[in-house]
């Protein structure tokens, strides 16, 4: 009698009792219930000790206002944990310590201040030392399987302002040019354009640009084979740069009115030289770049452990 007394007891007690928490989610073997969803929750709203490894995937305004978001980002923490674990990851006690040490040195405050600190938002050292040892934990498997595979060369640089700033915007070509100048001084404007379109005939026909150039050019300061200098985009009249970046290196091109009078140009050598503002620029483009890479490879690191995971959700 007493038996089925204390079983009654026992029976009413469970019928009364109050659901204090409930398993969310489970990660391979490690539950991951309401409280924890909740607690992580107040640290994001208040600053709390929260790693920072896996927001720079997601905006935490967004975990804060969607719970699936929120459940999710922390299936993917238990995930990298669980994967630390797995590859036997753990840091020690003295390299905890040494980064705090670090942290602290780095803020200009001693052990003893940046533990009144803590103290002060209601964290023990003892809880701080777990956070760092996880961070640290985190941070060596993520160099391990994203970071370290994550190359930025020049050429995705400088691909990337091409397609922000357009060819022009990122190809500066440096030209060594020679001409044939004829001046409207005899014979008037006409007279000079019929004399270039002698000579550009003889080009056609395969006469050597050299000699054309020695025995016709009318320029006052003619050198040798009609050598007019080496120069970079922009420094050209926009007659004259239009025509040559149309023309391949070794090639000439047709009769060009220039404020000279008329000119075949001959494109002895183009160099593609570096744009001033792409070199401003290419530290910041690279670390946009490496950033947008690291977000792409990281989810798809996560996706892939997901894919390996036991994971069940029930929901909240």
């Amino acid at each position: 009698m007493k038996r089925l007394v204390l079983l009654v007891l026992f029976l009413t007690g469970v019928a009364h009792a109050k659901v204090v928490d409930k398993i969310v989610a489970i990660v391979n073997d490690q539950p991951l219930t309401l409280s924890d969803v909740e607690k992580f929750k107040r640290k994001l709203q208040s600053g709390g000790l929260v790693d920072d490894a896996l927001l720079k995937l997601t905006d935490p305004k967004l975990l804060l206002k969607d719970r699936n978001a929120l459940l999710n980002h922390m299936i993917d923490e238990r995930l990298i944990d669980s994967e630390v674990k797995h590859r036997n990851l753990e840091v020690t006690i003295e390299r905890v310590e040494q980064e705090i040490r670090t942290i602290a040195k780095g803020n200009n405050i001693t052990r003893q201040q940046l533990q009144a600190a803590l103290q002060a938002k209601g964290v023990t050292m003892a809880q701080y030392q777990d956070f760092i040892k996880t961070s640290l934990e985190r941070q060596s498997l993520i160099e391990r399987e994203v970071t370290s595979r994550i190359r930025i060369s020049d050429e995705d640089v400088s691909s990337y302002y091409l397609s922000k700033k357009g060819p022009s915007g990122a190809q500066i070509f440096e030209y060594t040019l020679s001409h044939i100048l004829f001046t409207p001084k005899a014979g008037g404007d006409q007279g000079a354009l019929a004399r270039a379109r002698t000579v550009e005939e003889k080009l056609k026909s395969g006469q050597s640009f050299d000699k054309l150039a020695e025995q016709y050019s009318e320029d006052p300061n003619f050198s040798k084979g009609g050598s007019l200098g080496t120069f970079s985009a922009g420094e050209m009249n926009k007659e004259l740069e239009e025509a040559v970046r149309k023309v391949s290196p070794g090639e000439v091109s047709s009769i060009i009115k220039t404020p000279q009078g008329y000119q075949i140009i001959k494109v002895n050598k183009r160099t593609l030289i570096s744009d001033p503002k792409l070199e401003e620029e290419r530290e910041s483009i690279r670390h946009t770049l490496y950033a947008d890479a690291f977000k792409r490879q990281f989810r798809l690191w996560l996706n892939q452990r997901r894919d390996d995971a036991f994971i069940k959700i029930n929901g909240f």
